[in-house]
């Protein structure tokens, strides 16, 4: 990060028993940041053993921490340095450790993830631009400007139907013209007998087709001459009614041998119960 200049209000702390605000000045200015002197500052030390930092939510608009322990800040500081922090406000983690390179870049990816579960944006590692035989360096991170359980409204866009353009010049081909004559003429429905309309239609007045004769044939019945002497003309009509067509003038009679007479038994017309 380039040099930057703090404004407004700022809380600092650190685990350590005493902090001045010229020590906050000189290790934030290692990391390019100039202005602690000109903010309105509150210090907090021993924060270590602190679950709750003693400030109003939203109350901040930057946090310095100042560590001196790896294990320093915790989980639960990190919700709290959200919590008083204002939205859009910058949290800076400084660290100021006798280590090697790999060890000083394992802290520090240990710090942006911690920020990152936490819920900061933008978090990123500041270099010290001091030489000296203790590295330090700083992690820094932004408060979302929105804050939680804030709801914002989705705009759907719109979508429009595409515009077609008619051309009136040009040449459209009149319907009726690909009809021919014969598509013109009217269909003649075939004349059919008035016997042959219908199955279930009554023969009629003067029929000469044979229907009135077979309806009469149904409405007497099976005859005395089929009773004593019944004939069938397929051979099936003797097995039952399973086998006998729906024509057949012994449907409903009970099975007999042909030339037989047709007899009921004794108690066909008792009940059965």
């Amino acid at each position: 990060m380039d040099t930057t200049t703090m404004k407004g209000s700022l809380l600092a702390f650190t685990d350590d028993s005493v902090l001045s605000i010229n020590a906050v000045s000189t290790a934030v200015s290692e990391l390019g940041i100039q202005g602690v002197e000109q903010c309105d500052s509150k210090i907090i030390t021993q924060a270590s053993s602190l679950n709750q930092l003693p400030v109003e939510s939203s109350s901040f608009e930057t946090v310095i921490c100042i560590c001196r322990s790896v294990e320093f800040p915790t989980d639960r500081l990190f919700e709290e340095i959200l919590r008083v922090l204002k939205p859009g406000g910058t949290i800076l983690v400084h660290k100021n450790r006798q280590s090697t390179v790999g060890e000083t870049d394992k802290i520090a990816s240990a710090l942006e993830r911690k920020l990152l579960l936490a819920g900061f944006l933008e978090v990123g590692v500041l270099k010290s631009t001091v030489p000296s035989e203790v590295q330090s360096f700083g992690v820094k991170a932004k408060k979302p400007s929105w804050k939680i359980g804030s709801s914002f409204a989705i705009k759907k866009a719109t979508k429009t139907l595409p515009k077609v353009q008619i051309d009136d010049d040009f040449d459209l081909i009149d319907e009726d013209s690909l009809l021919s004559e014969e598509d013109l003429k009217k269909p003649q429905l075939p004349q059919v007998d008035d016997c042959e309309v219908g199955s279930t239609r009554k023969a009629c007045k003067n029929c000469t087709c044979g229907r009135a004769e077979e309806e009469q044939k149904v409405q007497l019945g099976v005859t005395a001459e089929q009773i004593n002497n019944p004939q069938s003309a397929c051979g099936s009509c003797g097995l039952g009614d399973a086998f006998r067509c729906s024509t057949c003038p012994y449907k409903g009679l009970p099975p007999f041998k042909l030339g037989e007479k047709v007899s009921l038994s004794g108690n066909f017309l008792v009940a059965d119960i």
